[in-house]
């Protein structure tokens, strides 16, 4: 199988009922429109990429996850690949080139190279005063802006597969991941969970990029965003609640692996979106661990994960 480092998620693509809703959940989530056609919604966070979330209409289901590759010889690789499309111009709102592969559990991964990247939105909030650093915001007062706090950018995507080792073997050897931690039930052969960054060599990435869970279905488990800081989370929270309009799946607690502080929200159609501030930053040297379930599926602080939150899959 070619293989190539891809250089950053793109977003996911999901497929629901109803457009005007699923802006409206976005918008309230802290995403912002970049496009829409007659069936086809594009959603961007602050960042240049013209999105980061991709909505079609039809019955809900997930569709697929896409990836930035670092050049167009990328594409030209993964192009040899059995079962590729080849490299091909994507005729959508960003534009640029790429090479839509499957992995072991049938869903679409597209890798793309030259899409659009737009103005960044500036996002202006005040500092902290805290730990060793007491006068970052000296004679200044705290004065958060009103919610939703935007999000910043597309940090990980979760699929839930009966093929954990299989499915995270694939995204290794095709697209150039590397473990940050596979997690074991029982005996260590028995992987069930396994955290995947980016191999960007010296750069530091976040902690994982992609997660493979254990699940009789597979499936999109979450997708998740970076929020500009800690408030964001909290404050945020109280907003989606005080809406009355969208089921709280999970949070607000901090993560054992890869540490980010996180909140769980379902969209109108159950699809779950992560919104999150903190994560730890590995480079390649960093290497990988292996941790038993016990003590890697759980929160520093926040309640545990609840069960219909481990079991979901949007298939």
């Amino acid at each position: 199988m070619p293989t190539v480092k891809v250089t950053d998620l793109a977003y996911v693509r999901l497929q629901v009922p109803d457009l005007d809703q699923m802006e409206e959940f976005l918008v309230h989530f802290g995403l912002s429109r970049s496009a829409r056609t007659a069936d086809t919604l594009y959603m961007r966070g602050t960042d240049a990429p013209h999105h980061v979330h991709i909505a079609h209409k039809g019955p809900n289901r997930f569709l697929g996850i896409g990836y930035h590759a670092g050049t167009e010889d990328d594409l030209k690789t993964l192009a040899k690949a059995p079962g590729s499309s080849g490299v091909e111009t994507i005729d959508e709102p960003g534009g640029g080139k790429r090479v839509t592969l499957r992995e072991p559990n049938g869903y679409a991964i597209e890798v793309l190279h030259g899409q659009q990247k737009l103005a960044p939105i500036p996002v202006e909030r005040d500092v902290p005063n805290s730990g060793s650093e007491p006068l970052r915001r000296a004679g200044k007062p705290m004065r958060l802006p009103p919610s939703p706090a935007p999000l910043k950018r597309i940090g990980h995507a979760v699929l839930a597969t009966p093929k954990v080792v299989e499915t995270a073997t694939w995204f290794r050897e095709t697209l150039g991941m590397t473990r940050s931690d596979d997690v074991y039930a029982g005996d260590k052969e028995h992987v069930i969970g396994s955290f995947n960054r980016l191999d960007r060599g010296e750069d530091y990435v976040d902690h994982h990029v992609l997660f493979c869970v254990q699940n009789e279905r597979a499936g999109l488990n979450h997708v998740s965003y970076e929020v500009v800081d800690l408030d964001s989370v909290l404050k945020d929270h109280e907003y989606l609640k005080g809406l009355g309009k969208y089921e709280h799946m999970w949070g607000v607690g901090r993560h054992l692996l890869g540490s980010q502080v996180y909140d769980y929200w379902c969209d109108p159609w159950g699809n779950v979106h992560e919104r999150w501030a903190d994560t730890d930053r590995f480079n390649l040297a960093n290497g990988g661990n292996l941790i038993s379930a016990e003590e890697g599926f759980r929160s520093q602080w926040g309640e545990g994960p609840p069960e219909r939150f481990l079991g979901h899959a949007t298939p």
